[in-house]
């Protein structure tokens, strides 16, 4: 009962506080030397707030970023391990603290909205700011726990003591407790080696994000690349469907939520990685994704292009709110949602798709319009309604699921699915494929074809083959992470022996 009495639960927990920071300060560095070719190029050149020209210069300049990234990388390292165990602890947290307010300035989190706000990132108060105010705490409170640090003292104790054996005791006790870091360092390290051996170092460790373990040695070539206004993009562009969670997946209930499942948001910023380094640099998103997007961009200092689809708020009578959303969120080219172009035709509203289309282009923006139906890509031409590129289903109807050609109905996509085989049932996307590829035909905007591979039902070296064949100037196809490079080598390879296409390239 004594001894418990006796325990130094102070000491214990300042020691604690501080060999915690030291882990993240040391496994941060530890990371980033790791890492193959890591740099934090990309993050200074995103940075934000009132300092960012000093960040955006910084990371511009070579010869700096020649310094930058060594004192980044092995002062972390340093920083970590002198906090861990004990060693020239004030300088240590000095340094700790002037890279935390570096790493707080370069994204404060002020500004902007509550809402906008990354996991981890509050307003004002965001992980930085807690973990610097703790290492001030540290700064000016005269305990600084167990270390090495004071191992000199105790053995200078030792000698000096004349006498009784307790003293003695006492001090070996002492000089053990403060060794007692040593050992917590090697079982961290230990599981820390372990998972990188079997994983890779955690992607999302740090200013910057690397690919964690994708090997894209594979690759076949260069992706071909096209323009979209001023806008130089790769032919095969990644589809949003597989990380919004939109399977369509015909009676397979339980894909969307297994999609969901697999694409967590470190899965999602690696998939994106790696279609990057692949030569995909452009994104077609739904307009739920765009906060996905926005964080992904701030947190790597990614430059991939961004389409985002836009709806109108047709209850309120206000077209144009999503659109001034998206570009409020930096996106890069905004296109009408192909079901909402579907349905505005259906009902006759093809005012709303014009007015949309010329608030797009009033904002200095390429103005897409996106369709499943042809007919509502047709009904706009005739009324002279033609955006800067046309986004259209473009698959052909061979395959188990497609129900009849003579049950079609048009605008059935996205509709009531029925449980009768002969009708639609969320399988088929490109109802009338001659019809489709006549108009893309005559089309004189560039044509980026979607849902090409029907949601899975066709392969995609046939799939991609049938949409450039026809006419795509590009392909927005879904992809997992496992699927990127044999997906860009597939595109590589149908554009390299491509035969029959009959339509100019017009991108």
């Amino acid at each position: 009962m004594a001894s418990i009495k006796n325990f130094d639960w102070k000491k214990c927990f300042i020691t604690l506080l501080r060999v915690t920071i030291g882990w993240h300060f040391l496994y941060e560095g530890l990371s980033k030397i790791l890492a193959e070719n890591w740099t934090a190029g990309g993050y200074l050149s995103n940075a934000t707030g009132p300092f960012s020209g000093i960040y955006h210069w910084l990371g511009a300049s070579v010869g700096m970023m020649n310094v930058i990234d060594p004192v980044n990388m092995y002062g972390l390292l340093l920083i970590g391990l002198a906090l861990f165990l004990g060693i020239a602890i004030r300088y240590a947290i000095g340094g700790g603290i002037v890279l935390l307010i570096m790493y707080y300035f370069a994204y404060p989190p002020f500004g902007g909205t509550i809402a906008g706000s990354t996991e981890g990132s509050l307003y004002i108060v965001n992980r930085q700011f807690i973990e610097a105010t703790a290492l001030l705490i540290l700064l000016f409170i005269k305990e600084k726990g167990y270390g090495i640090f004071v191992l000199k003292s105790l053995i200078s104790k030792k000698k000096a003591a004349k006498e009784g054996t307790s003293t003695t005791s006492e001090s070996r006790r002492e000089a053990l407790k403060n060794l007692a870091t040593i050992p917590a360092l090697g079982v961290l390290g230990f599981g820390a080696l372990s998972e990188y051996n079997k994983y890779g170092y955690d992607t999302l460790s740090g200013a910057t994000i690397q690919v964690g373990g994708a090997d894209i040695s594979e690759l076949k070539g260069t992706l071909p690349k096209g323009k979209l206004g001023d806008h130089e993009i790769s032919r095969l562009v990644l589809g949003g469907n597989l990380i919004g969670g939109w399977a369509h997946s015909r009676d397979l209930m339980y894909v969307p939520s297994l999609f969901r499942a697999y694409n967590t948001e470190k899965k999602i910023f690696e998939t994106l990685m790696l279609a990057e380094k692949a030569g995909v640099n452009t994104i077609n998103i739904g307009f739920p994704t765009n906060e996905t997007m926005q964080k992904y961009k701030k947190i790597t200092g990614s430059k991939i292009k961004v389409i985002s689809q836009v709806a109108p708020e047709m209850e309120k009578n206000d077209y144009f709110i999503n659109i001034d959303k998206a570009i409020d969120m930096g996106v890069d080219i905004v296109q009408v949602q192909g079901n909402w172009c579907d349905w505005l035709v259906r009902d006759n509203r093809l005012d709303v798709i014009e007015k949309m289309l010329d608030r797009i282009r009033s904002q200095g923006y390429v103005a897409g319009l996106a369709s499943h139906t042809v007919d509502a890509l047709i009904a706009c031409e005739e009324q002279g309604i033609i955006p800067d590129y046309y986004m259209k289903t473009m698959h052909h109807d061979q395959y188990w699921s497609a129900h009849p050609k003579e049950n079609r109905v048009p605008f059935e996509v996205d509709g009531t699915k029925y449980l009768d085989h002969n009708k639609f049932h969320d399988n088929l996307f490109c109802l009338f494929p001659d019809k489709t590829i006549e108009f893309v035909e005559r089309a004189q905007v560039p044509v980026m074809g979607f849902k090409v591979l029907a949601a899975g039902a066709i392969k995609p070296e046939d799939g991609f083959n049938w949409a450039f064949k026809n006419g795509a100037d590009f392909i927005c196809v879904g992809m997992f992470d496992f699927q990127v490079v044999n997906d860009v080598n597939i595109t590589i390879d149908v554009l390299n022996n491509l035969q029959g296409r009959n339509r100019k390239w017009f991108a």
